[in-house]
């Protein structure tokens, strides 16, 4: 099988900070712990989260906003599994770079899609609206894989924003909610929608354009790249060509004053 290799570019907004504690984190993780436990701890986030948002659609009263707290719990618990497996196995020169790429980019969709279906279970956004969501953030994670493939650098984000400053943005969502509850807001042509319902289309909108962008830039990239090494492999071919044809010329020439020296040697003598 062929081995995994990228440069990686990560430059989300909280990297700073989140890269010392990362670091410090490891340092201090039990050697009973490893990258594949951190990785269940990630993915036990992301049901936490979905389970808790699912019951906050189901029930009133007071009750429903500790639920959101809970469900804001879920998402530092997977932040903690999610962001860490990856720093503990470099920390301890223990890397296993398909296992882990495959692994670690599997389990970023599967959050994904928790983190959206949670928030339309929850009666915070309309559910066609987070699962349009969910789609264009799964298509972006494609571009990203994608770009990676061709380009050989795996670049986390292009604006700056990673699956740490989401998840940041998540918990403060859930948190607006919890503090002031789930309001509504008039739209032209759509009518009454929660807040909610809007903030969650503005983000899939800016997902999309993020995937159309993304994908047209790289595509022009790509097309100039291989219309370069296509043009240089061309005049490759042609140089190959032209030196094999003037061989054969030679060739042909030779065999030709080969062939006129033997019929003078043959001529009769007459003398």
């Amino acid at each position: 099988m062929k081995q995994q290799t990228e440069v990686r570019k990560n430059d989300i907004l909280l990297g700073p900070l989140e890269r010392p504690a990362l670091q410090w984190l490891a340092a201090h993780m039990p050697p009973s712990i490893n990258s594949d436990t951190l990785t269940i701890i990630g993915i036990l986030g992301s049901l936490l989260t979905l389970a808790s948002f699912i019951i906050v659609g189901r029930t009133g009263g007071p009750l429903r906003n500790y639920w959101v707290l809970i469900a804001c719990f879920g998402y530092v618990v997977n932040w903690f599994g999610d962001s860490l497996d990856g720093t503990l196995a470099r920390y301890r020169h223990m890397e296993r770079p398909n296992y882990g790429y495959f692994i670690d980019h599997s389990v970023d969709g599967f959050t994904a899609v928790c983190m959206f279906l949670g928030f339309g279970f929850a009666g915070i956004s309309r559910l066609d609206i987070t699962l349009a969501a969910a789609i264009g953030y799964l298509l972006m994670m494609i571009t990203v894989f994608l770009k990676t493939k061709v380009t050989g650098v795996f670049e986390m984000t292009t604006i700056k924003l990673g699956p740490t400053e989401m998840r940041l943005m998540a918990i403060i969502f859930s948190l607006v909610n919890y503090f002031i509850g789930v309001k509504n807001v008039s739209l032209p042509i759509f009518g009454n929608q929660t807040y909610g319902t809007l903030v969650i289309a503005i983000i899939a909108l800016i997902l999309y354009v993020y995937y159309l962008v993304e994908t047209i830039r790289i595509s022009i990239k790509l097309e100039k790249f291989d219309a370069e090494k296509l043009a240089h492999r061309k005049a490759k071919e042609a140089k190959k060509l032209a030196k094999a044809q003037l061989k054969l010329a030679k060739a042909d020439a030779k065999a030709a004053k080969k062939k006129k020296k033997q019929a003078v040697e043959d001529l009769p003598d007459i003398a």
